[in-house]
């Protein structure tokens, strides 16, 4: 007798620049909560835009960032770090969402009456439930063995972040280093932190030249370096240099918060 086993593959996104994010059918907005002093609850906007009714489980998950911009998971904060579960709440945490159907998650600051000034950040995790089938329901008589159902099921995360008190946090961009390898010039660089709070913006790479024309070559949108962390390594392609000569003038690059307040800048002289 075949027996159908369905087996599950995770996978787990995390928001990076979109307003409005979409993954398999599930859109999301908006991608990142900040409690900053202002606000005491906030919404975030689900909507199913498939042709079948999904189910989402909504839970917290907790993150480390790697140098890299890479996340892992953890269950313990490491040194320096603050997880927001304890001060947060929410509500509903299963969501079913019939096509073209939209849902509201209310998310509560909880108990942050005698919170510590700094950063305390949680993921809020959204996990496709499936509907699993029970085992031997399905068979072949022709086939002998196990057959294996592979199904993917899709989870994303979103940063919810307090903040309590005066942000003292400084950022420096170094080790600028341009690679005109591939179809697009890439520039990598580091971005440094120092502080009490994350930063999350844009970089935006311009070429001076010598006659002092300036123009934009490149630009990436929702560049994070979270707490704990005091450096980013980063690197984006150039997708406008061809209307330069990089082999002459300055190439100049701003990181930005999306209050288009310039943080930091440096330069490389080509």
């Amino acid at each position: 007798m075949l027996k159908t086993i369905p087996y599950t593959l995770l996978l787990i996104l995390i928001f990076s620049s979109l307003t409005t994010f979409a993954q398999g059918d599930l859109m999301i907005m908006p991608k990142r909560l900040v409690f900053d002093g202002s606000e005491r609850s906030q919404e975030i906007n689900l909507a199913n835009t498939g042709s079948d009714t999904a189910v989402y489980a909504v839970s917290f998950v907790n993150y480390i960032m790697t140098e890299k911009g890479n996340f892992e998971q953890v269950e313990e904060p490491i040194e320096g770090q603050r997880f927001a579960t304890d001060f947060l709440r929410y509500f509903p945490r299963r969501v079913s969402l019939a096509p073209n159907q939209a849902q509201t998650i209310r998310v509560q600051l909880t108990k942050t009456g005698n919170l510590k000034p700094g950063e305390y950040r949680s993921h809020m995790y959204f996990r496709a439930v499936e509907e699993q089938t029970a085992l031997g329901s399905e068979t072949n008589e022709s086939s002998e063995g196990i057959s294996i159902n592979i199904k993917t099921v899709f989870g994303i995360s979103i940063p919810i972040i307090i903040r309590e008190g005066e942000s003292n946090t400084i950022i420096k961009l170094s080790d600028l280093e341009l690679s005109k390898q591939g179809e697009f010039p890439r520039l990598s660089l580091t971005i440094n932190r120092t502080g009490n709070m994350s930063v999350y913006g844009s970089l935006i790479a311009n070429h001076i030249a010598n006659d002092g024309k300036k123009t934009e070559i490149g630009i990436v949108k929702g560049v994070s370096i979270y707490t704990p962390n005091t450096k980013r390594a980063f690197s984006f392609e150039l997708r406008e240099a061809s209307k330069v000569d990089l082999n002459s003038g300055t190439l100049t690059v701003s990181y930005m918060e999306d209050k288009d307040e310039v943080l930091a800048t440096s330069e490389l002289s080509l």
